[in-house]
């Protein structure tokens, strides 16, 4: 953390008393648009109303640390803040490769409640030995689409080329008779326009953004039921909120508890949105039934779950207590 000491005189008086205002630096991957931006603004924004000699200097997209290179030095106090997916730190703690697993999370309000479990506390345990806290919570969705058909069961993706996101989806997938083509979502687009892909999974914003509802036939969308979760909090380096006095804290806090409703009912509206802009292309709107997400469950149970705990110890306990969430 950045401390400026400001030393205030007393007038009349043969002492100086030192106060500190601390700057807080913040860095993410995403443009200024994104709602994972526009989370950290509100927290930025909350802190600099409070006036208690506090600011949050935030670096977006990339401008400080690589996408995937932030969680180090936000362990190591070279970072204050950050807000990214858990999972891209898995490799450090292989816990949090549970926060982007197939079937934990249903739909937004469970993630909600996922996120204030006794499973979460024990992934804030990891985060702890590492020197980092959870400032806020959220988790962002995702769905399918089809070139020609729609993705709904798991029997519907046998023989199918498939971009998927994240390690233990592409592990499902494979165990449902997918083949995966693996690339940046950023390609998706072109992949099934020149026929690499037949279909895609990947998050309800970057559907949109990428314009893939010119490309595909069907949509399946997140709603009352989702496979695809991502874990993606505000991170923030707990000694130097330690630092902080306790104005400083309690700002901290506020500002996050108004930015976390936000992410969440935000993330909802990304979500109706995507549906609405594949609904006006003339995209045909699938959604997934509870049954074909209890299949896809049972397929990940024997794919991405067997072996996220034959490679981690503790996976079954932390495994058990996601799944125990209802």
């Amino acid at each position: 953390m950045k401390i400026r000491a400001i030393v205030a005189g007393i007038a009349g008086a043969t002492m100086m008393l030192p106060a500190f205002a601390a700057e807080l630096r913040l860095s993410h991957q995403f443009s200024t648009g994104d709602v994972r931006h526009k989370v950290a603004q509100i927290v930025a924004d909350h802190v600099e109303k409070a006036n208690v000699d506090l600011s949050i200097k935030i670096f977006p997209s990339q401008s400080l640390f690589k996408a995937r290179e932030q969680y180090k030095p936000l362990s190591r106090g070279l970072l204050d803040m950050t807000v990214l997916p858990l999972s891209y730190a898995g490799g450090q703690q292989p816990a949090y490769n549970l926060t982007l697993m197939p079937g934990l999370v249903k739909n937004h309000d469970h993630a909600a409640r996922l996120n204030y479990s006794p499973f979460m506390e024990k992934i804030q345990e990891k985060m702890a030995e590492d020197d980092v806290m959870v400032l806020v919570h959220g988790y962002l969705a995702g769905g399918f689409v089809g070139k020609e058909k729609c993705i709904g069961s798991p029997s519907d993706v046998q023989g199918v080329q498939i971009r998927a996101a994240g390690k233990s989806f592409e592990q499902m997938l494979t165990g449902a008779g997918a083949s995966i083509t693996s690339m940046a979502s950023s390609e998706i687009y072109t992949g099934i326009q020149t026929g690499v892909l037949d279909a895609a999974l990947t998050s309800s914003s970057s559907f949109v953004s990428f314009r893939i509802y010119e490309q595909v036939k069907c949509y399946t969308p997140a709603a009352d039921q989702a496979l695809w979760f991502m874990y993606q909090p505000m991170l923030l380096n707990k000694s130097a909120f330690d630092d902080l006095n306790a104005d400083q804290q309690a700002a901290l806090l506020e500002g996050a508890k108004l930015a976390e409703a936000y992410y969440l009912e935000e993330a909802k509206k990304q979500d109706a949105e995507s549906v609405r802009v594949f609904r006006e292309a003339g995209v045909e709107i699938k959604n997934m039934s509870v049954e074909d997400f209890n299949a896809w469950r049972d397929v990940a149970k024997e794919t991405s779950y067997k072996l996220f705990v034959e490679d981690y110890p503790e996976g079954q306990a932390l495994l058990d207590l996601a799944l125990s969430v209802e």
